[in-house]
Formats: structure tokens, C-alpha cells, sequence
């Protein structure tokens, strides 16, 4: 890897997960760094982060003073990874949902690509232990947004990406309206509209090993609601 890379880790009660996957997602590249987004995690997942940041200088934590939603920790994190330098900017969830082996994938493809995903729904990925409605929910959203906005690509809600710094400059992702879950769906969205070459790799998404999924009724409605400004302003 000859570029700077920093995998950017929003946390809320990761604290059973977050100590073993920083040490994998260091270990998964040469030159790779860390930098979690907590929102004052009730259970100590900020104070077991300071304990790496004191014993690593890949590791970096920004303290948010309460919840303030996936897509704010997102720009909290995009703009304290360009203000540090880094060239590449990936993120991925705190759970082991997202597989810290995939990463070099990630940043191989970056070579031909300014966005990478690491998608369930191109050949070899897939999902480990989703009942039916979640697998129907998560399908549905996906080909929703795909024919709405007209995505060339499969997966459009994985947050487990690799981003360009001169996309994240050029998308004004502080711009960016969506808070939640849905921030991943505009973010990729403005990227295909400035024609940003875009990439998939198959990952093996699996069910979070400890705590619950974030997922609420209230994102899943958000996302909807993303998808049909996103389609109206498009026509404009």
C-alpha cells in the first residue's frame, strides 16, 4: 500500500468488539490507521479506545458528546481523516459484521476505482445468519434505490467502503442532508452523478456476535424518504 489509508469506525456500545477489531483492521494492511467515532458509549467503549490511542499512534478517537446518528460520525470522521493528510478513507462497522480481512480488497481495487464497496450482492458475496425479513428488507432496499436513482452498482447501503480523498472533497459531504443510515445512499448517490469510477467486491456480511443492531424502524423510513428527494431533485 503506497497511500495513507484510515479506517474511519463509528461506535455506540461496541465495547465486547472494539478492542479485537482495531487490532485486526491494523493488522489486516502495512501503514494502516484507525480512528473510531464514539457518541459517549454508555458501556466504555471511548475509555477502552483511549487505553489503544495511549499504545498505538495508528489509533485516533473522536469523543462525541451524546448520539448524534451514523451520518454526522461519518463527516465527523471524513473531516478529521483529510485534515491528518490520508489519501484513502475507508469505513466499516464496529460489530465484525464487516470482515477486517476484506480491507486489502478494498484497497487493491482503489487502483482502477475512486469508490470501492464491499457488497453483499455481486457474485461470491452473501449474508450469515439474517432470518427472511431481514434478507427481504435488505434486498428490497437495495434494488428500490438501484431503479429510483439508477445505480450501476449492486450493494448501495454497505457502509463498508473505501473512499478517494478527492472524491470526499469534491461530494461536499458536509452537505450532505441524510443523518442516518441513509447518509450512505445520498453520499454514493453524488458520487455516480460527478461520474466517479465505482467498484464492487464481494464481501460475507455477518450478523453482529455481540450487543443489538441500530437498525430502527425510523432509519428504514429515512432511507425511503432519502431515495424519493434524491429521485425528485434529480428531475429538476
Amino acid at each position: 500500500m503506497h497511500e495513507r489509508a484510515v479506517v474511519v469506525i463509528p461506535t455506540y456500545n461496541e465495547a465486547d468488539n472494539i478492542g479485537a477489531l482495531i487490532q485486526q483492521v491494523l493488522d489486516s494492511a502495512s501503514g494502516i490507521s484507525a480512528l473510531v467515532v464514539d457518541d459517549a458509549s454508555p458501556d466504555g467503549t471511548g475509555r477502552i479506545v483511549n487505553d489503544l490511542v495511549a499504545a498505538n499512534k495508528k489509533v485516533a478517537v473522536i469523543h462525541r458528546p451524546g448520539k448524534l446518528g451514523l451520518g454526522s460520525a461519518y463527516r465527523a470522521g471524513f473531516r478529521h481523516a483529510i485534515s491528518g493528510g490520508f489519501e484513502l478513507v475507508l469505513t466499516m462497522d464496529a460489530d465484525f459484521s464487516h470482515d477486517p480481512k476484506v480491507i486489502p480488497e478494498l484497497l487493491a481495487g482503489m487502483t482502477d476505482h475512486d469508490v470501492m464497496i464491499g457488497s453483499r450482492y455481486v457474485r461470491g458475496g452473501g449474508t450469515v445468519n439474517w432470518d427472511f425479513r431481514r434478507r427481504l428488507l435488505s434486498h428490497g432496499a437495495n434494488r428500490f434505490a438501484k431503479s429510483l436513482l439508477r445505480f450501476n452498482t449492486n450493494d448501495n447501503t454497505s457502509g463498508f467502503r473505501c473512499y478517494r480523498r478527492a472524491v470526499l472533497e469534491s461530494v461536499r459531504f458536509d452537505e450532505i442532508q441524510s443523518s442516518g443510515y441513509s447518509f450512505l445512499v445520498e453520499i454514493l448517490y453524488r458520487c455516480a452523478r460527478m461520474g466517479f469510477a465505482i467498484g464492487e467486491c464481494p464481501i460475507t456480511f455477518v450478523d453482529r456476535r455481540f450487543g443489538k443492531s441500530k437498525l430502527s424502524r425510523g432509519e428504514i423510513l429515512q432511507g425511503i424518504k432519502t431515495v424519493f428527494r434524491l429521485r425528485l431533485a434529480r428531475r429538476v
